[in-house]
């Protein structure tokens, strides 16, 4: 897989700590282990760029970029990118798209420390306070 990442967003990006870190493109519908978000409008169609200091053994297929990150994404994401995957920087908004058009047109970055069993509790609760407030 392969992405195109405009100079407007490699700019945006240099700025949310992405160098020599791990980079995973996700899915951000509840469906992925670092979504908060879910509900059936979002399936599919909402992408976060999540930005870790390790690798993570489910996101492990590479994607090629012009931007030089060690950018992943898993198997489960692939099934909602086609051809022609880009990633551009407009107007305060991360898009990302592909041939088809526009799958995301708010893509979110997200730093992420790994987290013990303890903040399994934490992360559940934010969950469930966010569930009220999305589809």
């Amino acid at each position: 897989m392969k992405i195109n990442i405009t100079e407007n967003a490699q700019q945006y990006l240099s700025g949310k700590g992405v160098d020599n870190k791990y980079v995973f493109l996700a899915l951000d519908d509840g469906s992925s282990k670092f979504s908060k978000l879910g509900g059936s409008c979002a399936i599919g169609n909402k992408f976060q760029l999540v930005v870790s200091p390790a690798a993570d053994t489910d996101y492990t297929d590479s994607i090629e970029n012009n931007a030089d990150l060690e950018l992943t994404s898993s198997k489960e994401e692939e099934t909602y990118l086609g051809s022609g995957l880009s990633l551009d920087y407009k107007m305060g908004l991360l898009k990302l798209s592909d041939n088809s058009g526009v799958l995301d047109g708010a893509v979110s970055v997200q730093q992420y420390e790994p987290k013990d069993v303890q903040d399994k509790a934490s992360m559940k609760k934010d969950m469930q306070e966010l569930g009220n407030k999305i589809c």
